[in-house]
């Protein structure tokens, strides 16, 4: 165990701006208590403070064993490159699809899930990757969480965003609007107020607020006059969990619920479906929205931004994003990792 929570974060697709919002992210005064190590190429992270003009004097090792002297010898917060020399020196074609850039992005994030497995590092954090460049590299996967999921042997990670406090679970991620209403059933909402309940746990919750699940339906249909699926699935999920004990209010409509949980009524929001609680976070602070991945044997967090092709290259890309994601990993790693002790 070390002892301060280490951080593996994976640099995402070195194409886009991932290199570069963590070279400006660790670049400053770091205080917090966590000691980053960066997934990467070290010649992409190079190139990538040159372009932001920033001297990046930060060791890199190679190995994992290189990485376990280096972190016993050095067990402050200061951050070290883990160099993965993925493209081995190929230039980077900033801003384009490239399936080496890909395979990089996913050998990266590969990388860093092995650190925590073999008990290196405790925490994930995750830069941008491009969907379309995994799958010119012949990834078998459409994103991180499924990535994840994969590497881990879990089933169905939970996402959950964070953004200036409001904290947004989601039913269903990346599917279609039409499967994403059938996926809303009563079944299924409450193994899900269930899961959220105990990411609450898991993440320092007092416990004192409730959950709250949002409806699906204007006005979460009122009573049926605007379709059935609220009364029918998400009042029945509820009205169980509050009979077991728990705190859970719903269906609240969706166009009331996330500014009542931002003001503080509700510990979090169960979203019904992905854009319902994307917009909703991202209209709060785009740039401060942090996707948070829950069931993994660890946790991670990540910024909630794409690889920006059209700025990639130029050193222009704020870092907020990527600071937030650190923080909120800084903040939730210690509680995290004491739950998964008591379990």
């Amino acid at each position: 165990m070390n002892a301060i929570p280490v951080l593996a974060v994976s640099a995402g697709d070195p194409a886009g701006i991932g290199a570069e919002i963590i070279v400006k992210a660790v670049s400053g005064v770091w205080d917090y208590q966590v000691k980053p190590v960066i997934v990467c190429d070290q010649a992409v992270l190079l190139a990538a403070a040159g372009r932001c003009e920033i001297s990046l004097d930060i060791p890199a090792v190679s190995s994992q064993e290189a990485l376990r002297a280096h972190l016993a010898a050095v067990s402050d917060n200061s951050p070290v490159i883990y160099d993965c020399n993925a493209l081995q020196g190929r230039p980077v074609p900033y801003g384009t699809v490239d399936a080496a850039c890909g395979a990089a992005a996913y050998t990266y994030i590969a990388a860093a899930v092995e650190l925590i497995q073999a008990g290196i590092a405790e925490v994930l954090v995750t830069g941008p990757i491009n969907k379309e460049s995994l799958q010119a590299a012949g990834v078998p996967y459409i994103g991180h969480t499924e990535i994840l999921g994969g590497l881990t042997g879990t089933e169905d990670p939970l996402t959950m965003f964070e953004t200036l406090g409001l904290r947004i679970f989601f039913l269903s991620r990346h599917v279609s609007l039409s499967k994403a209403c059938t996926m809303v059933t009563e079944e299924r909402v409450s193994r899900y107020i269930d899961r959220c309940l105990d990411a609450l746990k898991q993440l320092g919750d007092d416990q004192t607020r409730p959950l709250a699940a949002a409806g699906l339906n204007p006005h979460s249909g009122e009573h049926g006059l605007f379709g059935n699926e609220d009364e029918e699935a998400v009042r029945p999920a509820v009205e169980k969990a509050r009979l077991a004990g728990n705190l859970v209010v719903g269906p609240i409509g969706a166009d009331s619920v996330f500014h009542q949980a931002k003001i503080g009524m509700y510990s979090a929001v169960l979203s019904l479906y992905h854009d319902q609680g994307h917009i909703a976070a991202k209209t709060l602070d785009f740039e401060r929205t942090v996707s948070v991945t829950l069931g993994l044997p660890f946790l991670r967090t990540s910024v909630d931004h794409g690889t920006a092709f059209d700025i990639a290259g130029t050193g222009a890309a704020s870092a907020i994003s990527m600071i937030e994601a650190l923080r909120v990993a800084a903040r939730y790693a210690p509680l995290y990792i004491a739950a998964g002790k008591r379990d």
